[in-house]
């Protein structure tokens, strides 16, 4: 087995705290023009524009993955790569970090449960700087998937917790909320916290690009009943509502993450997929006007619009118009995110037709959006998917 790499150093500065909006773009690359053959946008311009498409590979399907050893690890990788090429993706979106813990070498979070099936145990390799590696040979752009701030989904997920998980050596930063454990998102030292995080990811591996989930606050912002951060809020001194407060908080930590990365690697790019209800991302805290209308928060926004066309309350063109009605910003593109774990089901009006989804990315595209993603990979070669796949197959191979 290979030995473990040195990790580089990472310096406060650029997440010392909460911190404003950049005040200005650093000059990037566009990462919707990632051309065949040529995965990383680190490694030259590219030589062909082609729309975003990438696939969601979640933490539920690191198990599928062998990690026994380097070499069994690397082979699967391919396999999960391999088809993603065969459909005419371009890109991966892979979770990095589920449970502020790490599927690579980190100085800052323990080892995933979903390396090894326990939480702190080192697989003997680096499993992201070969999955990063492998991707590049194959021409597909790296995108590092982080949940920022949830430790715990329930009392199973993780099943356990590392000695080192910040809900142990950092109990103050932790809170108890929907039946599971976040990172409470108006301590600064926590904002810096998640901050490094993203910037050891960036230093120590040659990712495309970062994304956080729809995984903000547990809770309604505006709901005055949960106290878990009332103290906080009191002494803040602010002057905004709580829940003013609470989304003022997400929007510090994510304006301090694009800057640290523009700082860092300016070509590297920093995107969030929210919720495809526009109402739940605001009362998570979500703040999606912002996101899209300022320069200093993102490159991209993808939002989750997992509804049919014919949907009673959210019917897909709709919402997808009412979305790139708000993208106004220079410089932030427009992704969709498919279910693709929908097709093939029997309800909720995914059993009316095989090629929902193919349909879907073509309004992608009358829309002038700059791409999608697909969730999630292991809907990609399975029986329950199968006529949607062949469809959108011949839509992008064709």
């Amino acid at each position: 087995m290979k030995p473990m790499k040195k990790l580089t150093a990472l310096g406060l500065s650029a997440c010392a705290g909460p911190g404003g909006a950049s005040s200005h773009s650093a000059p990037r690359q566009d990462f919707t023009s990632v051309p065949p053959g040529a995965g990383s946008t680190q490694e030259g311009a590219p030589a062909q524009a082609m729309r975003y498409r990438s696939m969601w590979f979640s933490y539920l399907e690191w198990p599928m993955l062998d990690t026994s050893s380097a070499e069994a690890f690397t082979a699967s990788v391919d396999t999960v790569l391999d088809h993603c090429v065969s459909l005419g993706l371009n890109c991966i979106t892979v979770q990095v970090r589920p449970f502020a813990d790490a599927t690579y070498e980190s100085g800052l979070f323990p080892w995933s449960h979903v390396v090894t099936g326990t939480q702190g145990q080192a697989p003997g390799f680096d499993p992201l700087e070969i999955f990063i590696a492998r991707a590049h040979e194959k021409g597909l752009a790296f995108e590092a998937w982080v949940n920022p701030y949830r430790v715990r989904l329930n009392e199973t997920r993780p099943p356990n917790v590392a000695e080192n998980s910040l809900e142990n050596t950092h109990p103050e930063w932790v809170k108890q909320a929907a039946g599971g454990a976040y990172l409470e998102p108006s301590n600064p030292d926590v904002q810096a916290y998640i901050c490094k995080g993203v910037e050891e990811i960036v230093k120590n591996y040659a990712v495309d690009g970062i994304q956080f989930d729809d995984y903000f606050y547990p809770f309604n912002v505006n709901s005055t009943d949960v106290t878990l951060d009332q103290a906080a809020y009191q002494q803040s001194g602010s002057t905004l509502s709580i829940g003013a407060w609470r989304t003022q908080n997400i929007n510090s930590l994510v304006s301090s993450v694009y800057k640290m990365i523009k700082e860092t690697k300016p070509n590297v790019v920093f995107g969030i997929s929210p919720q495809g209800n526009i109402t739940n991302d605001l009362n998570a805290g979500a703040d999606v006007y912002t996101w899209c209308s300022q320069p200093g928060y993102i490159d991209y926004i993808c939002p989750q619009i997992y509804w049919t066309y014919d949907h009673p309350t959210a019917p897909f063109e709709t919402l997808a118009k009412k979305w790139k009605s708000l993208v106004t910003a220079d410089n932030v593109k427009m992704y969709i995110g498919l279910a693709l774990y929908k097709a093939g089901t029997d309800s909720n009006g995914w059993e009316k037709a095989d090629n929902i989804i193919a349909q879907q990315i073509q309004t992608t595209r009358s829309l002038d959006c700059d791409g999608f993603m697909l969730y999630s990979w292991a809907y990609l070669d399975n029986p329950q998917t199968a006529k949607e796949m062949a469809n959108v197959k011949k839509l992008l191979n064709g």
